[in-house]
């Protein structure tokens, strides 16, 4: 059995890790630290957990009891907490923050998504899971930068649900402005933007487009759905062809066909793609669930090729499609 940790155990994304840990085949929780909640039942916080498990959270850190430590915190206090312990040399580390996302000579986190750097996870150590937004974005776009054909500005509209902004209450997540409403933030200059264009680069290094990227806050509670467009003289038969052949060793992401809706993934550690042409406009349609396949699914996706289990182990999961 993996003995896991949780570092951070309070919030939407600590709480999907841990009913979906509980329920892992070859995963069990030692200890989920939150000090904000040290010595209450961890169902008190993720009420949704009544009946499996009687865990409580503590303020202790038992690093040398575990074989892996998943960071569910505030970014930047996975930083402030490796700088400041000393942490095991055989200890695996997943990290959910956006503190290693980008590429540096000051550590040796690897960008964990699986169908970009599956093979370098598997041999990793330290892994930073992508952002949500970016998992999303990337994935309808990594096919084209494999074939290079990024050349022109990438047109990027997405929506997520209200859990995207934390479990923390806020003036743009309370329940009586978010319903009945649609709003956009940050556009042109979204913190996800620096992490997809690394990715687009390590496959076409050439590439150097605008990513202008709208983000928008939706009127439900889980699930990001993108609309991307991109010009291209590439007929859509072959640009299908391309994108089967690039996840075709994939678990998770799927080329649809027919048009796509959120509710076939949320609930799921799927991407669904759907491709169109218009002219020389090549529209994407790319959606998750932005807590499981956007952030904790995918954490234990990572955990799982860190293994060397079955990917999908723990993750074969239902949509809430009605």
């Amino acid at each position: 059995m993996i003995k896991a940790g949780i570092i951070g155990g309070a919030g939407y994304t600590a709480g999907e890790l841990i009913r979906l840990l509980l329920n892992h085949p070859d995963a069990e929780i030692k200890f989920i630290n939150s000090s904000s909640n040290a010595g209450n039942k961890i169902t008190d916080v993720h009420e949704g957990l009544y009946g499996e498990t009687d865990l409580v959270f503590t303020d202790e850190l038992p690093l040398d009891e575990v074989d892996v430590v998943f960071f569910c915190t505030a970014h930047g206090d996975t930083k402030k907490f490796m700088d400041c312990h000393n942490v095991p040399e055989n200890l695996k580390i997943i990290d959910l923050s956006m503190d290693y996302r980008i590429a540096s000579p000051e550590h040796d986190f690897v960008y964990g998504l699986p169908e970009l750097n599956r093979r370098t996870i598997c041999q990793s150590r330290h892994v930073a899971n992508p952002g949500c937004f970016a998992t999303c974005i990337q994935l309808g776009l990594l096919p084209l930068a494999k074939h290079l054909l990024l050349n022109g500005d990438i047109m990027v509209n997405a929506i997520t649900g209200s859990t995207g902004a934390g479990v923390k209450p806020g003036p743009t997540s309370h329940f009586s402005w978010r319903n009945n409403n649609i709003s956009i933030y940050k556009p042109f200059a979204h913190q996800h933007v620096p992490e997809i264009r690394q990715s687009l680069k390590q496959l076409q290094n050439s590439f150097d487009s605008e990513i202008d990227f709208i983000p928008y806050r939706g009127d439900f509670a889980r699930g990001i759905f993108a609309t991307i467009v991109v010009r291209t003289k590439v007929e859509l038969e072959e640009i299908v062809k391309m994108y089967e052949a690039y996840y075709a060793e994939d678990s998770f992401t799927h080329i649809v066909e027919k048009n796509i809706d959120l509710k076939q993934v949320v609930n799921t550690n799927k991407c669904l793609i759907h491709l169109e042409k218009h002219g020389d406009k090549l529209l994407i349609v790319s959606c998750i669930d932005n807590l499981l396949k956007g952030a904790s699914g995918q954490a234990v996706h990572n955990m799982n090729l860190m293994f060397n289990l079955e990917e999908t182990t723990g993750l074969m999961l239902k949509p809430s499609a009605f």
